[in-house]
């Protein structure tokens, strides 16, 4: 697993953590992996999810640290969505 993902779960479990997120949605970070978010918080893996969100090191991180909104990300094209646009913008504004 990179340091990309290990650090990111441990940064969206914080931001998770007593969210109430519910749903699955997968975040996967192009050339370091996926990462799974459920209501248990979020974790290394490639599962099926209700929705997937694609975007590079820079826009994630960007995102994380609350350096990019995640709607502007979208809107933009640096983050793309497949699935249940509704746990994505759930999961958005966990993540604000």
């Amino acid at each position: 697993m990179s340091d990309v993902i290990d650090a990111a779960v441990s940064a969206l479990n914080g931001k998770l953590a007593g969210s109430g997120f519910s749903g699955t949605a997968k975040f996967v970070i192009k050339d370091e992996g996926a990462i799974i978010l459920d209501e248990d918080g979020a974790r290394a893996g490639d599962d099926e999810a209700d929705v997937t969100m694609t975007a590079d090191t820079d826009t994630f991180r960007a995102i994380l640290d609350g350096n990019m909104n995640p709607t502007s990300a979208f809107m933009t094209g640096k983050l793309k969505i497949d699935g249940d646009m509704g746990a994505a913008l759930r999961l958005g504004s966990v993540l604000s």
